[in-house]
């Protein structure tokens, strides 16, 4: 079935329904790893995702402004959280979306009503642990979008924040709700909640090592200056080619940061009880993905587009294959991560940290103050859009 096909029987069908026929159209990743998940939490995932993926298309699309951006994301959190006509703001936003926007997410736009009617129905548990991640990314992303440029992020810990911003805030977001589906989970929830922010920070960097060269090509670079200064390397000035050894180091220290967290990723994984299969499932190919990604680029430091360490289908059957024969057992998935992960240089993470958002302290202040200046308009890559 195409997209054509998809839209044409969006009309007929109930609102959970478009949600799963629209999500492998504007995720093929997800569109694998959530219908592993129990069926209770199939619903508001997919819609969790689709609503990131909604504030995603706002945060791309070049042709609004910085302060329309920021506009639209203020009243896409307000129709999130139950506040304003949710089928106004998909009308005006539509009619706004240049030609870089793929027909499958303009159509999530101007479905953006079949998904908020799908939010409203959920618990009030689930709806609280939504609205929460869709508050901070919309109120994140723009602040990071705004200084996006090819100099690249200062610091180690800005990159931990904007990682912060663009996962982090899924994973606490889906620890609430697999902490509400189960109580046995729920009993967990403190040593989850320590390790939630590391393990989809672990995500984030591979997309970002991944895409480097993708995203210099649309203006942005997600990589900390500080970092590649201990090499002698200065990011603005940065090339693919000739190859530099340089740059080789640098990246290899942020592959050894990104496999610290995979490495969380799977204690994470392990504290949910075996039973959970598919909730196993669903988080242990995404790691196993990621520290083959993570491979790809070690071996290949010299790569020139992201194409280059993607995961062939063929590894991803067999990580799917080896990841269910060991699924229920911790020594034995122990014993898988560190077969796939042989050869990876680690570092010793600090503290992982939650920035506090300005607007947690004076919300109103924040909501209305303008963006301080008026950027170039990038694309900038998510987890959530670059796993598609």
């Amino acid at each position: 079935m195409d997209f054509r096909d998809t839209v044409r029987m969006q009309s007929g069908v109930s609102e959970e329904v478009y949600q799963d026929q629209i999500l492998p159209h504007v995720s093929r990743t997800f569109a694998l790893t959530i219908p592993q998940l129990p069926a209770a939490l199939r619903v508001p995932v997919t819609n969790a995702y689709l609503l990131c993926r909604i504030a995603d298309t706002i945060e791309d699309e070049p042709a609004l402004s910085p302060a329309d951006t920021h506009a639209f994301m203020q009243r896409f959190m307000a129709v999130v959280a139950g506040r304003g006509y949710p089928q106004t703001l998909s009308q005006e936003l539509e009619q706004r979306l240049s030609e870089r926007t793929s027909q499958s997410e303009r159509d999530l736009v101007s479905n953006m009503h079949r998904v908020i009617s799908v939010t409203a129905a959920l618990s009030e548990a689930q709806r609280t642990a939504i609205h929460r991640c869709v508050e901070l990314m919309c109120y994140g992303m723009p602040r990071f979008q705004a200084t996006a440029s090819l100099r690249g992020l200062p610091r180690l810990t800005d990159l931990d924040d904007y990682c912060y911003y663009v996962a982090g805030v899924v994973g606490d977001m889906l620890t609430d709700l697999f902490c509400e589906y189960s109580p046995i989970i729920a009993r967990r929830r403190a040593a989850m909640q320590s390790l939630a922010v590391s393990f989809a920070q672990g995500l984030q960097m591979t997309n970002i090592l991944k895409d480097v060269w993708e995203d210099r090509s649309h203006g942005a670079c997600w990589l900390p200056q500080e970092v590649f200064s201990r090499h002698g390397i200065d990011l603005a000035r940065l090339s693919s080619e000739p190859y530099d050894a340089r740059f080789a180091g640098a990246m290899r220290e942020l592959v050894a940061v990104a496999h610290a967290h995979l490495r969380n990723a799977l204690e994470y994984t392990l504290l949910i009880p075996g039973r959970e299969a598919g909730i196993r499932r669903f988080c242990l190919w995404a790691i196993g993905l990621a520290v083959l990604t993570l491979q790809k680029i070690n071996r290949n430091p010299g790569f020139t587009a992201g194409v280059q360490v993607k995961v062939s289908r063929r590894a991803v059957a067999m990580t799917r294959i080896l990841t269910d024969v060991a699924l229920r057992n911790d020594w034995s998935l122990r014993r898988l991560f560190a077969a796939a992960a042989r050869g990876l240089p680690v570092t010793r993470l600090g503290e992982i940290r939650r920035p506090r958002p300005v607007h947690l302290v004076d919300a109103q202040t924040v909501l209305d103050a303008p963006l301080e200046r008026e950027p170039e308009r990038t694309l900038r890559r998510s987890y959530r859009s670059s796993a598609t």
